[in-house]
């Protein structure tokens, strides 16, 4: 059936590309946002004339800032924006078995 999309994103691969994409985008017209942290990576937003959202998104700092590789994944890690809403979001997602035994979240 149909069905519908929030946004469509796109990486770059650091902050100078993106902030040259954001100028070239104003310079034909876009209303583009400012850079917004999502504290593992940054991005900015723009509609398309039909009125799609979609988001450029850097690759850093990326997903091991507040967690080691060897960690990575093995707990639930939120945006600092999203933490109020921990309870609610675990609550939402299924439960995962690592190997080892463990479940998330």
């Amino acid at each position: 059936g149909a069905g519908t999309i929030h946004h469509v994103a796109f990486r770059v691969a650091d902050d100078e590309i993106q902030i040259r994409l954001q100028g070239e985008l104003k310079e034909v017209g876009a209303e583009v946002t400012e850079v917004r942290d999502r504290d593992y990576f940054h991005s900015i937003y723009f509609r398309e004339p039909g009125g799609v959202l979609f988001e450029i998104a850097t690759d850093g700092p990326g997903f091991a800032t507040d967690e080691s590789l060897e960690s990575l994944g093995t707990s639930l890690r939120l945006p600092a924006m999203h933490e109020p809403r921990r309870a609610d979001i675990e609550a939402a997602l299924p439960k995962l078995r690592l190997p080892g035994g463990a479940t998330l979240p």
